[in-house]
């Protein structure tokens, strides 16, 4: 081999060493669950006024790396079971490409940057809404709920819930009733979203202790509390109509919309197999990005 083929693969070979770095310490900031977060942060902004791009930019950015340093920081204390469970086994950490104490550091760094930024750019308010949201994924879900009771995603799941208030504050530096009502929307969505998904995983949770409702009620309760909580999430999501936050466009999106979420728990329910399952973690996706858009489409008019 000449000395420039030799030099040409050892380039080749620092470049995919250098891309699989970065693409583990992206992954470790869960960039697929931030998607739809973000958007209910921009969406937000857009239903509390008029923002400019910067200020979306910033809060995005503020965002993503609050809930990133949450995510990496759940990968760090997770990398025990996460190595057992067939989903996350190629995790950077179990698969030993990432270290565990360079996660948390990373986890760490990433969400005093978040608060730094927004505190600095955008408003106090806003940054210690968002690290309200590190703290409530990583110590009370993770850390304090996740393997001890079912309830963990119901009382964790708020971490989840905390981006509208973020967008709101981003926008107008206070919180109104219509952002507690966007976080309501959220935190109730939460349950039944998560839940149709651990139908699918339930085997994977039990080999690994982690008490998720499937595992320690069963499947039938499961199917009856997502029931239960898509009829307390329609209910939750004709709240900000009554209270005149949004018109007519608004609720002739969230009616059906919140009717086929009820609809499909209702099928789960009564068929009780994996593809009713996989349906309504799908449909609870897009039920979420379509109703907080359809709110912007109801306040842009």
């Amino acid at each position: 081999m000449s000395t420039s083929s030799f030099s040409a693969t050892q380039a080749i070979g620092r470049y995919s060493r250098v891309r699989q770095v970065a693409s583990d310490y992206v992954e470790l900031t869960k960039p697929k669950v931030q998607t739809l977060l973000l958007f209910t942060t921009v969406a937000t902004m857009e239903i509390a006024g008029n923002p400019n791009v910067s200020r979306i930019l910033l809060a995005c950015a503020g965002g993503y790396l609050s809930a990133g340093g949450a995510g990496a920081v759940n990968h760090w204390y997770d990398r025990d079971i996460d190595g057992r469970m067939a989903r996350t086994a190629s995790r950077p950490i179990p698969a030993g490409r990432v270290s565990p104490r360079a996660a948390l550091i990373y986890g760490l760094s990433l969400a005093a940057a978040s608060f730094v930024l927004m505190s600095l750019t955008l408003n106090l308010l806003a940054a210690t809404l968002a690290l309200g949201g590190f703290v409530g994924y990583v110590g009370i879900y993770t850390v304090w709920l996740k393997r001890r009771t079912w309830h963990n995603i119901v009382i964790g799941g708020a971490a989840g819930a905390i981006p509208p208030l973020v967008g709101w504050a981003a926008t107008r530096g206070s919180l109104s009733w219509t952002a507690v009502y966007l976080f309501a929307i959220v935190f109730y969505w939460t349950p039944p979203h998560f839940w149709a998904l651990s139908l699918l995983m339930k085997e994977d949770y039990a080999r690994v202790g982690v008490p998720m409702l499937p595992v320690v009620r069963g499947e039938r309760v499961t199917r009856q509390q997502i029931l239960l909580y898509a009829l307390l999430l329609y209910a939750i999501t004709q709240l900000p109509f009554c209270a005149g936050a949004f018109g007519v466009v608004y609720l002739a999106a969230s009616v059906p919309l919140g009717l086929g979420f009820v609809a499909l728990a209702a099928l789960l329910l009564r068929r009780q197999d994996r593809r009713s399952a996989l349906r309504l973690y799908l449909y609870s996706l897009a039920y979420l990005a379509l109703l907080f858009g359809f709110m912007v489409v109801d306040v842009k008019l």
